[in-house]
């Protein structure tokens, strides 16, 4: 089974760049039968998925996010970050990174929670 971790740091100051890496094991992130997503999930909020990077390593991005958010990957360490650039508190969130199949996630990280504050 595969399991996803994310990891960075939990605080960012307004205007700074938050960075996460998610580490995979148990799979490959160069599979061609999966996606890899960064999903993110304010507090009293619903979930809103950021972005996708496929194994091809090609990327696709929330139109709400696409100008501030970038996604890339290290095969060598199986391993995917994402970069959300600008932050302000509304992009406090608890981060969540998966793997997709058919456009559906379905194996998810624990989360980790990056709060934005000076």
């Amino acid at each position: 089974q595969v399991q996803l971790q994310e990891s960075g740091p939990g605080l960012v100051k307004p205007s700074q760049t938050l960075s996460l890496t998610c580490t995979v094991s148990g799979g490959s992130i160069t599979n061609s039968n999966y996606a890899w997503n960064w999903i993110r999930q304010p507090p009293g909020k619903g979930l809103e998925w950021m972005g996708v990077i496929a194994a091809d390593g090609s990327t696709d991005y929330s139109p709400s996010l696409k100008s501030r958010t970038s996604i890339s990957r290290d095969t060598s360490k199986n391993q995917f970050s994402l970069q959300l650039r600008s932050v302000t508190p509304e992009d406090t969130a608890v981060y969540y990174c998966t793997k997709q199949s058919y456009r559906v996630p379905v194996d998810w990280g624990q989360g980790t929670l990056v709060t934005v504050s000076s």
